[in-house]
């Protein structure tokens, strides 16, 4: 208790960082906002570049949601070619948002990152901060890759040639997400 006689409140801080689409980022604001309205004790840390952040940043959000960003690493405008864009998202965010990680009060407890985001699972690890994962696409695409192995032994002569291996990494990748998922549940929902 402190002086006043009221329980202290310690706040879990969550940061949540989407893949810089606006696909991405509304699925995991959704979930932002509906893990923010049922536990009241979180404060959520929702990152985007500085490029998004003007465009989302006067959006209604509840009071336990804040906005922070990074810096623009690729223009929208400027994305063509959705391979580079890709690659530069991958290779160039990371050491921005561990930079911001480092800046934010109260100290990170939990990160929500984008499936897309794979460096974030290294952040997590070094940092030995819990992670979720959150997988944006839909259903019928989780499932036509959990089972894409069938279609693989069924038509393999379909098949483009850089996809022929995919069948072990691609369950891999199902059932760890499918663990992500309820892992994230399990530590922020209780």
């Amino acid at each position: 208790m402190d002086s006043t006689g009221a329980e202290p409140t310690t706040v879990l801080h969550v940061v949540a960082m989407p893949f810089p689409c606006q696909g991405h980022i509304n699925a995991l604001m959704s979930l932002c906002k509906l893990l923010s309205s049922r536990k009241h004790d979180l404060l959520i840390t929702f990152v985007v570049t500085e490029e998004w952040l003007r465009c989302i940043g006067s959006e209604p959000k509840p009071d336990n949601i804040r906005f922070a960003s990074i810096p623009t690493v690729i223009e929208r405008a400027k994305t063509v070619d959705f391979g580079g864009f890709n690659e530069v998202v991958k290779t160039k965010m990371e050491a921005p948002f561990e930079q911001l990680l480092d800046r934010l009060e109260p100290p990170v407890a939990r990160i929500i990152a984008d499936f897309e985001l794979q460096w974030s699972f290294g952040v997590g690890i070094r940092r030995n901060i819990p992670l979720a994962s959150l997988w944006t696409m839909s259903a019928s695409f989780f499932s036509s890759l959990h089972h894409y192995h069938v279609f693989a032994q069924a038509q393999p002569q379909l098949l483009p040639l850089h996809l022929t291996g995919l069948r072990t990494s691609t369950s891999v990748a199902c059932y760890a997400i499918i663990f992500m998922l309820t892992y994230l549940c399990l530590f922020l929902i209780k």
